[in-house]
């Protein structure tokens, strides 16, 4: 399997350099491995749904880099890039939906907690990523559910994470309930959600602008090409979530 074209070009990774914690800590030891080195690695992993121990020994032991994977995971590191990287969104319209992640069987074992983000479907095991993208279709933000969950259960709690102020706000009819519409409209933004087919007092919908809505379908797209997204291999949802964040930052690098 090619290298290469899992890595990080030049241009891409002098953007994100700054980012990174310090490969010179000033501790006594072993100097710490390049951080271009691991980062591509993590990327060799996301996409192409590898397992750790299939990385190839060109970016070294894969012992290595999961350990740094795990620290900036739990240290919030990749989190945090991906903030910065996406700190310019356009924010005029921002659309927001779900999409359905397969739950490979080595991620269903491990320990059972009650807010695991994993749900049986009528196709099995399955993990939700709820996704917010601005105007241009980057993403903003993040999160993971049940897959048996409703999509409008989340929706506010998503937006919480985001500034909708002055921003108009795409969604399905999934997204129509009542405190959805009144929690954007309480922090100064617009909705742009059709009503269902059976409402009393249909709003009213701005079905040009409706259109823009499938800019996060074509996100949902670009990400499920990293196979460690498309289909869920990690017990734990920081893991996963991780992962989401390091496919992320690649599509905000292209």
């Amino acid at each position: 399997m090619s290298m290469k074209r899992y890595e990080l070009t030049k241009e891409q990774w002098e953007r994100i350099k700054p980012l990174l914690p310090p490969e010179e800590t000033g501790k006594r030891g072993r100097p710490r491995k390049d951080n271009g080195i691991m980062l591509n690695g993590m990327l060799w992993i996301v996409r192409s749904g590898a397992q750790w121990r299939e990385l190839p020994a060109t970016y070294g032991p894969w012992q290595s880099i999961y350990a740094r994977f795990a620290k900036w995971r739990n240290e919030g590191t990749l989190e945090a890039v991906f903030h910065t990287l996406s700190a310019d969104a356009d924010m005029e319209n921002l659309s927001m939906d779900s999409t359905c992640v397969k739950v490979h069987e080595s991620a269903n074992g491990g320990e059972k907690t009650a807010d695991k983000a994993v749900g049986r479907t009528k196709g099995g095991w399955n993990t939700k990523l709820h996704a917010v993208v601005d105007g241009l279709g980057n993403p903003v933000e993040f999160l993971l559910s049940a897959g048996n969950d409703h999509d409008s259960v989340h929706a506010v709690e998503l937006l919480k994470k985001v500034r909708i102020g002055g921003s108009a706000v795409l969604a399905d009819r999934a997204y129509g309930a009542r405190t959805i519409r009144e929690y954007i409209s309480a922090h100064g933004a617009s909705y742009v959600i059709p009503p269902q087919s059976n409402v009393s007092d249909p709003w009213p919908v701005d079905w040009h602008l409706y259109k823009e809505r499938h800019l996060v379908e074509c996100f949902f797209q670009k990400i499920k090409w990293f196979r460690r997204i498309a289909t869920r291999y990690d017990k734990s949802d920081a893991s996963f979530l991780a992962f989401v964040y390091l496919a992320s930052i690649a599509i905000l690098l292209l």
